[in-house]
């Protein structure tokens, strides 16, 4: 038998859903923005570099979830051998503290795909503007360092 309490199986849910899901949508977020950047490097390879920047920046909302994800993981005492049984109670509070960077940064990834993609397309059309699809992309980001300060908040205080 699995001897782990009902309160550490959910704090450890939050901590795998804070992963998967900001994950998940960095990977779809940055796919879609890498499938405009093949369609424009099929024509002009030589903006190689900016379609790469413009297709990472969806990528950071996985990182923030595996930085909340570890932070969840190190304060219930899973990655230094502390670990102990918790409470129900204490469980729900280290998933209530996942869900902002789960949700937020999961919803937010695959947005700012979509935004990178169009700036690509930007891109394209008129190169020397392609900054201007950056703010835009980085206006999207914001939102996921919202959710990421949400989570690092709740995780502090817990």
């Amino acid at each position: 038998m699995f001897g782990i309490s009902t309160g550490a199986a959910i704090g450890m849910l939050g901590a795998a859903l804070a992963v998967c899901l900001s994950g998940a949508g960095s990977a779809r977020g940055t796919g879609v923005a890498g499938q405009a950047g093949t369609g424009l490097l099929s024509e002009d390879p030589s903006k190689f570099g900016k379609v790469l920047i413009l297709q990472v920046i969806p990528g950071t909302q996985g990182l923030y979830g595996l930085v909340v994800g570890f932070m969840c993981l190190l304060r219930m005492g899973v990655l230094d051998g502390t670990f102990a049984d918790l409470e129900f109670v204490d469980g729900c509070r280290y998933l209530a503290a996942c869900l902002p960077i789960a949700i937020g940064g999961g919803i937010s990834a695959v947005a700012q795909g979509r935004v990178a993609a169009g700036s690509i397309n930007l891109l394209a059309k008129k190169p020397d503007d392609w900054s201007k699809g950056m703010v835009l992309c980085i206006t999207v980001e914001f939102y996921a360092i919202l959710s990421l300060l949400a989570s690092l908040l709740m995780l502090i205080r817990i």
